[in-house]
């Protein structure tokens, strides 16, 4: 009974795996979000995905060299952005108030 539970599981991600990278060929690169909201658009009502099972598949089709992921600065980016904005926006003010 073990082994039938852990073969339907491998089925069941290996499916996965290759409805990901279908998605991926047709659609060019993605965010995981976009991914899979436009995954569960084209065959809803039949899968619904969540963080917990799209990308667990996104880790092991780059694992397995199939994908590339690339990640962006995320709060740490904007936390940057915004520090730098602030630098500009205390300068433009010492500007205007001296001129003014």
């Amino acid at each position: 009974m073990a082994s039938e539970s852990k073969e339907r599981v491998e089925l069941l991600q290996g499916t996965l795996d290759l409805i990901v990278l279908r998605a991926l060929h047709t659609m060019g690169p993605q965010h995981a979000y976009g991914l899979a909201a436009r995954l569960e658009q084209i065959a809803q009502p039949s899968l619904t995905l969540n963080q917990g099972t799209l990308y667990p598949a996104l880790v092991r089709l780059e694992q397995k060299g199939w994908i590339k992921g690339t990640w962006q600065a995320g709060v740490r980016g904007l936390e940057k952005q915004t520090e730098r904005w602030r630098r500009l926006a205390g300068l433009v003010d010492k500007l205007l108030l001296n001129e003014g």
